[in-house]
C-alpha cells in the first residue's frame, strides 16, 4: 500500500496532545489491515522522521439500533508512534 493509503489522517485529542509534547508520541488513524512495519514506512516518508516505535490499538464499535434493525460496527485503527526526541512533526 502507498503511504496516503496507509496513514488515514491525525488524531488531535487533547491526550495525543498532551503526549506529542512531552514523549514525542503521535497518534495517527490507520488502514485495518496496515502492518506495524508499513506503518513505520508511510510515517518516515510523509513527515521526513526517524520512528522509533510504532503501537497499535483496534478500536471496535458498537451495534446501532434502528428502526430498520441493528447496524453493524465500524472498525477502526489507531496507531501511535514515538519519533526520535530531535525530529518535529507540525499538525496543526
Amino acid at each position: 500500500m502507498q503511504a496516503h493509503q496507509v496513514i488515514k489522517k491525525p488524531l488531535l485529542t487533547e491526550k495525543s496532545t498532551f503526549h506529542s509534547d512531552v514523549s514525542k508520541r503521535f497518534s495517527f488513524e490507520v488502514a485495518p489491515e496496515a502492518r506495524k512495519d508499513e506503518i513505520k514506512a508511510a510515517i518516515q516518508e510523509l513527515y521526513k522522521v526517524r520512528v522509533l516505535s510504532v503501537n497499535t490499538v483496534t478500536r471496535r464499535g458498537r451495534y446501532r439500533r434502528m428502526r430498520y434493525g441493528m447496524i453493524p460496527p465500524k472498525f477502526s485503527k489507531k496507531a501511535i508512534v514515538r519519533i526520535h526526541p530531535d525530529d518535529v512533526i507540525e499538525l496543526v
